[in-house]
């Protein structure tokens, strides 16, 4: 078969299996097996694959099909221009994330700012900062083990190991001193909907994913917390699900933080919430 005729038969697999982009994923993963850039397929349409190269394919193709995701299988995701590793030690990466530091690029004020990433998963959020910010001191923690380890290799991958200090921590019970600026993209989906989420998602792992009954808990529990540590007009940065930005927007006023406002995220859903205190 020719690269085009492989990449229309994938295609036509991965519609049959109600994989989302099917075209757009059988070019990553075709591009992934023959070691090219995406672009280069279009060069390369007649160009007959060999049975040694069809081989891992097939492989991946299947998984795909079954709801692995696409990133898992490529073992990267490209996240605000930069290449992370990513399995499934962590949540995979999301738009709504590069958004939000986006969001912190323009709001952090001081180059030399003191930073904590609370749920860094594979780092992603404190790794930009750290590129962003090149003075400034940042500690990402997690409770998870494997997240951690799968954040430091990130760290190394981006040469900035001395960077980021990570720290193991349930939210921040095991940090020391205060920031300019907390940062968490915490897990906020309500135990209850698992069922509604698709295969993909499932894939993440579930300490990077649920809260508890109303999903919300863990992020009201940091919003409870973060006082102690933020420094005079510290900032508090949030990621928050869908339908929880009134009552977390509550919930912030009631722990006398100030100058609180929301912003949305590409679908238009109120996703982000910062706050200052003292």
């Amino acid at each position: 078969m020719t690269v085009l005729q492989v990449l229309q038969a994938t295609t036509a697999y991965f519609k049959k299996h109600s994989v989302e982009s099917p075209r757009l994923n059988a070019e990553h993963l075709l591009a992934h097996v023959l070691g090219r850039k995406r672009i280069d397929l279009y060069l390369e349409f007649e160009r007959v694959l060999t049975d040694s190269e069809l081989a891992p394919l097939r492989a991946l193709v299947k998984r795909r099909g079954e709801g692995e995701p696409l990133q898992h299988l490529l073992g990267t995701v490209e996240f605000c221009g930069h290449v992370f590793l990513c399995d499934k030690r962590a949540m995979v990466p999301r738009p709504e994330t590069e958004q939000l530091v986006e969001f912190l690029k323009s709001e952090i004020q001081n180059p030399k700012s003191k930073i904590l990433d609370v749920g860094t998963g594979s780092g992603v959020i404190a790794l930009n900062l750290a590129i962003e910010f090149p003075e400034a001191e940042i500690v990402a923690v997690d409770i998870s083990d494997d997240a951690l380890a799968l954040a430091q290799e990130n760290a190394a991958r981006l040469n900035l190991a001395t960077r980021v200090r990570f720290l193991k921590s349930n939210l921040r019970e095991n940090v020391e001193g205060c920031f300019d600026v907390i940062v968490a993209n915490l897990p906020y989906i309500s135990i209850q909907d698992r069922q509604s989420l698709s295969r993909e998602v499932l894939h993440d792992p579930e300490v990077a994913l649920f809260a508890s009954a109303r999903g919300d808990e863990l992020v009201r529990e940091l919003i409870a917390q973060a006082p102690s540590q933020l420094r005079p007009g510290g900032m508090l940065a949030l990621e928050i699900g869908i339908g929880q930005g009134d009552a977390l927007f509550s919930a912030l006023a009631e722990k006398n933080y100030r100058d609180i406002y929301s912003k949305t995220d590409y679908s238009g859903v109120t996703r982000f919430l910062f706050a200052r205190y003292g």
